[in-house]
């Protein structure tokens, strides 16, 4: 038997299972998982790839693989362990310190405790339990980094000891952070650890669909999430309970109940080619179907409201001198009309007309539906890097953010707030459910968590838009909205000083 663990500190507690990975007919398999693949994956692929799925690519020393530009996150972890832990517990300090390297030490407080294996004589008769005590790795460290010359620095280290010292050397004191969080470690080498990591992943990786394009969901009854290969077959009259991975090869045939968690391994002899993990097409996946959207008190919202209002009569008095210059100037160069009010939708779905200087030509629109091809954005909003629908007026005005200033009255109405989503017309809106009901809770704002944290990496900027839409409904308070407003401040007058 197994002991199980009382308390995990960041994964569901483990099943009582003789074993975490069972043959269609229930039976346990051996404890050896050496050579057994899920998709075509072993424990060390599914962690790679569970990883990227994140956007966040692990990095190994010596590691041949190369270190691709695309990810948004490199994890630095020495090559034999396996790691599990919360990212969002980290994100605060890599979105607002910013770190080249965040050094980050993992607190496993799962004890393997003890296995008791079943010893027989050669005649297969019982002669007694043994007890096998599980080595202790309590803790271990690993570092996540934006920048890609840090990981290629790890990778190129011929072992952890002389990787560290160059990660010290090259990220100066001032450029980096520590944390410490609890998590999961596994040896990689460690047949029985490898085997539970599969155990905790299945548990945790809501979406393998993300980066294993293999995996079918099958819908079934009794609360089950049972993922199964392409190539294997279901029978609907089988039973699930828990979740249950399923892989290539395997048949599952009607009157066979599969309790999880439990992996139904590759069959051998059917075992799939790995695809390669395509870093610009990754979905951002763990997006909830139905995000818990933290209602606001009605003081919160009466604070929030006031001091919108306040800053909007501030704005709108600071900026006013300089309108009879911008008019002057659209004037000269394409004549009326001044301002250009866009479609938006705002609070429960309402639309309201999002005012700006001008800064294209009047037939821009138009423009629009000729250069759809050339499009440079991955999502549903159109970017140009050199617009040919711009006026020389209208891209001073957008370099400077001055095209924004009459969203000041956006704000006093009560259209807009100063901090929230970027406001959206209904059709970028319906490219995500759960992304439009969450950023449609609360009022769109000037700027936002996208606004001042987004990199512009190609083919990343709809994820990036997303996700921080999604963060800043999960965690808006007061103070974040001070955050932010600092943040776009200092991103303004950084603009200018470099000019």
């Amino acid at each position: 038997m197994r002991l199980v663990d009382p308390k995990p500190a960041a994964l569901p507690v483990r099943a009582a299972l003789a074993e975490p990975d069972l043959v269609p007919a229930g039976q346990a398999l051996p404890g050896n998982a050496a050579g057994r693949t899920i998709w075509g994956f072993d424990a060390l692929q599914l962690h790679n790839r569970y990883w990227a799925s994140f956007g966040v690519q692990v990095v190994r020393q010596g590691e041949p693989s190369e270190i691709v530009t695309h990810a948004e996150l490199y994890l630095l972890t020495d090559p034999n362990t396996l790691t599990l832990f919360r990212l969002s517990r980290l994100m605060d300090t890599l979105n607002w310190v910013e770190p080249t390297a965040l050094f980050v030490r993992l607190h496993d407080a799962n004890e393997r405790g003890y296995r008791e294996n079943t010893v027989v004589d050669a005649d297969g008769k019982f002669v007694r339990f043994q007890r096998v005590y599980a080595a202790s790795r309590s803790q271990t460290r690993i570092v996540l980094t934006p920048d890609r010359e840090v990981a290629q620095l790890w990778q190129s280290s011929p072992d952890p000891q002389t990787a560290w010292r160059r990660l010290r050397r090259f990220a100066k004191r001032i450029e980096r952070a520590t944390s410490s969080i609890d998590g999961n470690v596994y040896d990689r080498h460690d047949e029985r650890d490898t085997t539970w990591f599969v155990h905790d992943l299945l548990q945790v990786w809501k979406h393998p669909d993300t980066t294993v394009m293999r995996a079918r969901k099958v819908e079934v009854s009794r609360g089950a999430t049972v993922w199964r290969d392409a190539q294997c077959k279901v029978d609907p009259g089988a039973t699930f309970i828990g979740p249950v991975w399923v892989g290539a090869g395997r048949i599952v045939p009607a009157g066979q109940t599969v309790i999880g968690p439990a992996v139904v391994w590759d069959d051998p002899s059917r075992r799939p080619v790995n695809d390669v993990i395509s870093w610009l097409n990754i979905e951002p996946r763990d997006i909830p179907e139905d995000p818990q959207v933290r209602d606001s008190s009605l003081f919160g919202k009466a604070v929030k409201r006031t001091f919108d209002i306040i800053l909007a009569l501030i704005g709108m008095i600071c900026s006013a001198p300089i309108y009879p210059f911008v008019l002057l100037a659209i004037w000269l160069e394409d004549g009326r009309p001044f301002f250009f009010g866009h479609t938006r939708e705002t609070l429960h779905s309402r639309e309201f007309k999002c005012w700006k200087f001008r800064s294209m030509r009047k037939d821009a629109e138009k423009m629009k539906a000729e250069l759809k091809a050339k499009n440079q954005a991955d999502g549903p909003q159109f970017f140009m890097e050199n617009d040919p629908r711009l006026t020389r007026v209208g891209r001073f005005l957008r370099k400077y953010n001055l095209d924004e200033f009459p969203q000041f009255w956006n704000v006093l109405v009560g259209d807009m707030s100063f901090v929230g989503p970027r406001p959206s017309p209904r059709a970028e809106n319906q490219y995500c459910p759960a992304w439009r009901e969450a950023r449609l809770s609360v009022r769109p704002g000037i700027t936002g968590l996208w606004q001042v944290n987004r990199t512009r990496r190609a083919g990343t900027d709809f994820q990036e838009w997303i996700k921080f839409d999604i963060e800043y409904v999960e965690r808006r308070s007061f103070w974040l909205d001070i955050v932010i407003i600092w943040k776009t401040f200092a991103n303004v007058f950084f603009k200018i000083s470099r000019k």
